[in-house]
């Protein structure tokens, strides 16, 4: 009988230590909800993920490229623990930050968006199945790309599929980011997630 037990035991560890590791790589994020969208808004979508290219910053003049320069500098020194690796670092900062303000978003405010959606982890995955280091969820590649859910662990791709879906969140908020970022995380109206984001946006600000 006791061995009985002390067998039961130690399946019930393996059980708990193997959803532990199971949950390791889960991302802490709500989902996205599929929504009716207007055919002119799901157009500007599908135009807005659709360019693959490589960002390539342009800058009015010397004095800006500067600023981005001091930016990208001070940005990789801060996130070092999270993203070790100088050329994957340096990759992702270029393209988080092309990526937002071609979105029309403050690079800040989506670096602390990724933050709390993975951790900045590129293969996370969160228990509703929302993807990547922006935690998009897999539907959208159905109704905006062409439906390859494997591109949404593609850096630039997930960056730019997230940075767009915000910004067509704001806009459908008539700029609230407040209700915007609710909506992204799938809790409109609930306090937790939009004052975790804006909480971390101001850490990454300069």
């Amino acid at each position: 009988m006791n061995t009985r037990r002390t067998h039961w035991r130690g399946r019930a560890a393996l059980l708990l230590l193997a959803a532990g590791l199971a949950g390791a790589g889960a991302a802490r994020a709500g989902s996205q909800k599929e929504e009716a969208l207007a055919d002119s808004v799901r157009l500007a979508l599908s135009h807005a993920i659709r360019d693959e290219r490589a960002p390539q910053p342009q800058f009015k003049d010397g004095a800006e490229r500067r600023r981005y320069d001091d930016w990208l500098a001070q940005m990789s020194a801060r996130l070092a623990r999270k993203l070790p690796d100088v050329q994957v670092r340096t990759e992702f900062l270029e393209a988080a930050w092309y990526e937002a303000r071609r979105a029309g978003l403050d690079p800040a405010l989506v670096l602390g968006l990724i933050q709390v959606e993975s951790a900045y982890r590129k293969y996370a995955v969160s228990m509703a199945g929302a993807r990547g280091y922006m935690q998009v969820m897999p539907f959208w590649t159905g109704v905006i790309g062409d439906s390859d859910r494997r591109k949404l662990f593609h850096m630039q791709t997930n960056l730019r599929y997230g940075c767009a879906i915000l910004r067509m969140y704001v806009d459908m908020e008539k700029g609230n980011l407040y209700l915007a970022l609710g909506r992204y995380n799938g809790s409109r109206g609930r306090p937790e997630y939009p004052n975790a984001v804006l909480a971390a946006w101001k850490r990454w600000e300069l």
